[in-house]
């Protein structure tokens, strides 16, 4: 991606460097003044990406070029049928989902995820991905009908969290999220959770109590966000710089405590900036993760699945003690 909106303020350079890249490639043919400049480019990128800070993959893990559930479906599974609603109260635009085809195979998948939105319009609709217990019990229907199908599930997850309003919680918006993970955990065929970019808390844990759970790599996942903890240890949520530093939220100390189950590497300067390597990388993962489930017997499978999440508790409640 030449040419961005939306830099984050610790890739200036990288701004300032592009610009003179596309002014020099439209005003000289010196191919060697080029290559130097991407050159020196790359090695800015490389600098500030190796060096981030933990509020720095915060801010990337929101970015808002980042791509989001429908930019992957839409170039992942281009003849993916769209499912609306609930079939109780609403459709809820913050969780999408529908039937496709797995990439360059004849195998059907459901597909689930939340979607932010990009224009004001857009995260108004969708509730800037916040699911109310309408779209969380859409998730529920589309895995059900999964299993029903005998088909896998891929869901893509992307959520600061469940929306937290008065009439979600008047509708059951707890006791949806709960049912969410009892079926996801209890549905037979194959499941993959992708973590694309923020997930946050049970909004996200709805979507990825999967039998594989991977991040990428500059994505988060918390059991609460930032701003939230730091609101509740200091009163003050502009520390969630301050408490990014503390919660372990990253693709690596996930990995190491086994709370996620691999990690796929975003191209060079993150998603965002090279939107086809990185479908390209997630399709690709797809296929080899769910390659390995469906080899694998059922009830092994599930034995696996369920094993592992009452581990996350164990280990939980031991770190408590």
């Amino acid at each position: 991606m030449s040419s961005m909106e939306g830099w984050l303020d610790f890739e200036k350079p990288i701004e300032s460097l592009e610009k003179e890249l596309d002014l020099l490639r439209l005003e000289s043919k010196d191919s060697h003044k080029i290559k130097d400049l991407e050159n020196k480019l790359k090695g800015v990128i490389e600098e500030i990406y190796k060096g981030l800070t933990p509020w720095q993959s915060v801010q990337l893990s929101r970015h808002p070029l980042r791509p989001q559930t429908r930019d992957y479906i839409e170039n992942l599974f281009p003849d993916w049928m769209e499912l609306h609603g609930d079939r109780r109260f609403a459709d809820d635009a913050a969780v999408v989902g529908g039937l496709a085809t797995l990439p360059g195979t004849k195998k059907s998948v459901m597909v689930i995820g939340q979607q932010k939105g990009r224009s004001t319009r857009q995260r108004m609709e969708t509730h800037f991905g916040m699911a109310k217990p309408e779209g969380v019990r859409k998730g529920i229907r589309l895995m059900e009908t999964a299993d029903r199908l005998q088909i896998p599930v891929v869901t893509f997850v992307d959520t600061p969290g469940a929306y937290p309003g008065l009439d979600a919680e008047e509708r059951g918006q707890a006791q949806a999220i709960a049912e969410s993970i009892e079926v996801m955990l209890g549905i037979d065929v194959p499941t993959l959770a992708i973590i694309i970019g923020e997930g946050g808390s049970g909004g996200a844990l709805a979507l990825a109590a999967a039998d594989r759970v991977l991040m990428m790599s500059l994505s988060m996942y918390s059991v609460i966000s930032p701003e939230s903890a730091a609101a509740i240890l200091w009163s003050n949520s502009g520390l969630g710089e301050k408490a990014a530093e503390k919660l372990k939220i990253f693709a690596p100390d996930l990995l190491k405590r086994n709370l996620i189950d691999g990690v796929i590497k975003e191209p060079l300067g993150g998603a965002h900036r090279s939107w086809d390597a990185t479908f390209d990388l997630v399709k690709k993962t797809i296929l080899n993760e769910m390659k390995k489930l469906e080899k694998m017997p059922t009830q092994t499978r599930l034995k696996k699945r369920h094993s592992r999440f009452r581990a996350i508790g164990n280990e939980a409640l031991g770190m408590r003690s």
